[in-house]
């Protein structure tokens, strides 16, 4: 039987470096390329013994060649956190647009299956809730968010195109927000703040009043969606996330218990255009893949929480400067 081999874009950043472990659990040979704007290879390189992995260090924004035969595409190249996007604004329009033409390019050469990574913020902030793949959302497409949301909204466009006139195998997936190890410690968002907060004994910062809400997944689940999806016949954009909804407060106070923290938890303004609700419906997830997730908040939570304290041990107090 032929070793599947397939191409991970972005892949040493926090969900392709996952993604990567998956699919060498699957068998397959695993080939990233990143260019390290946001990714790290700390979080690959406990894979560079592996034989069937490869690292190359490479801006998908220019052309993308890669020898001999590739069977799935999975483009997760982008800053994905609103500090990133923020300070990273042109980066983030050109792997977008130019990186998901380049790697929809190498897809359609080779004859493989190509997955976008897309996001929940396609749907902006949401006069539709809980959010259906149906729904346009509702963008502001020149405010600071615009970069990112824009940049996944033409790049689900493109790939749509790239399936439609040119037959190439594609996947959407829309995933919502999303923890675990690995996450950079200083990266803006709620997960990785609160925990580090929490653990330097800081005050813990809640944008607003904390009643805007979040639907958290543990990484594995989001990975395990992603895996059934590239082995689906399904075109059309998939929501994975989980639908258990709550505030950003209650889940600040949550990490504080879980660290036994005696931090404070203080307030700031709320950013522009910050979503004020989030919460995937998942009927397309279960019923297409058979999907939906299992590790609750609680478990996912004492599952990251020693990766943060190893990590923190390491890097010292100023880690969040």
């Amino acid at each position: 039987m032929t070793t599947p081999r397939s191409v991970i874009t972005g892949g040493a950043g926090f969900l392709g470096s996952h993604l990567a472990e998956r699919l060498l659990a699957e068998g397959h040979e695993v080939i990233v390329l990143d260019n390290l704007l946001t990714g790290d290879l700390s979080n690959i390189e406990h894979l560079f013994k592996e034989r069937r992995f490869s690292f190359v260090h490479y801006d998908v924004t220019n052309f993308i060649h890669v020898e001999g035969g590739v069977d799935f595409i999975f483009h997760f190249a982008s800053p994905a956190s609103p500090k990133d996007y923020l300070d990273y604004p042109i980066q983030t329009l050109k792997v977008g647009s130019l990186g998901t033409h380049k790697a929809l390019g190498l897809a359609k050469a080779k004859g493989a299956v190509f997955l976008i990574a897309s996001t929940s913020e396609v749907y902006g902030d949401p006069l539709e809730h809980p959010q259906r793949e149906s729904y346009w959302g509702n963008v502001n497409p020149v405010g600071p968010r615009g970069v990112y949301d824009e940049a996944k909204r033409f790049a689900e466009a493109m790939t749509m195109a790239y399936h439609r006139y040119h037959g190439v195998e594609t996947r959407i997936v829309r995933i919502f927000n999303t923890y675990g190890p690995r996450m950079r410690l200083n990266d803006g968002r709620a997960l990785p703040t609160f925990m580090t907060q929490a653990l330097l004994g800081q005050d813990i910062t809640v944008y607003g009043d904390g009643s805007q809400t979040r639907s958290f997944t543990f990484v594995t689940d989001l990975i395990d969606g992603i895996f059934r999806l590239a082995k689906s016949g399904e075109h059309d954009p998939v929501n994975i996330g989980n639908p258990r909804e709550l505030s950003i407060l209650t889940f600040a106070q949550k990490v504080k218990e879980l660290t036994r923290s005696a931090s404070r938890i203080v307030e700031k303004p709320l950013p522009v255009d910050d979503p004020k609700i989030r919460q995937p419906d998942i009927t397309r997830a279960r019923t297409k893949l058979g999907w939906e997730p299992k590790v609750s908040l609680e478990e996912g939570l004492k599952l990251t929480l020693p990766d943060f304290e190893r990590r923190l041990k390491a890097a010292g107090p100023k880690v969040l400067g």
